[in-house]
């Protein structure tokens, strides 16, 4: 059933411009890319977002450590597909997906910093990152609902800890 929705939403190959979208759209979820910006952020920000910066960051990192061992564990082979051949090589397992969680992470967390439109970009652009990587062959459905599941459970941890995250900085700061 899971290859068979799967099919049904991978774009043809004449398709080149919705191709060239998703591919911006996934590649918008690049960790590195997240990573980079938030140490930006942290290095030029005023000092309430030095805080966040790093709060999200580790976030990232975090989602990054448990997508790997649930992958380690799962070992599904990803789709057959030309394109991100990076992805494929650097990671060869699809379940979850990474990009999905932490697209979803991401969008729970705007609800911490963010007003309602904001937020509602965050969700579309979640579910975006998730469709992309299916049309883009990266993934099946199962492995993108799985991401967005799992992300959106470690977005509603991480806000419970990032109370607990402030002291714990704070304390070592002082």
């Amino acid at each position: 059933v899971d290859t068979k929705w799967t099919s049904r939403l991978v774009l043809s190959a004449d398709a080149k411009l919705l191709q060239n979208l998703m591919k911006f759209i996934s590649h918008s979820c690049d960790s590195w890319y997240w990573l980079i910006g938030l140490g930006l952020i942290g290095l030029l920000g005023e000092s309430e977002t030095h805080l966040l910066a790093a709060f999200w960051a580790c976030a990232i990192l975090s989602m990054a450590g448990v997508v790997f061992l649930i992958k380690a564990l799962f070992r599904r082979p990803r789709p057959e597909g030309e394109w991100g051949k990076i992805y494929r090589i650097a990671d060869p397992h699809s379940f979850p997906s990474g990009h999905a969680a932490r697209a979803m992470m991401l969008a729970v967390l705007s609800i911490q910093t963010s007003s309602g439109w904001v937020i509602a970009i965050f969700f579309l652009w979640a579910v975006l990152v998730g469709l992309s990587r299916i049309t883009l062959k990266l993934h099946y459905l199962l492995d993108v609902i799985a991401g967005w599941l799992l992300g959106a459970a470690g977005g509603l941890l991480a806000l419970q800890l990032y109370p607990w995250f402030t002291q714990i900085i704070k304390a070592l700061l002082n």
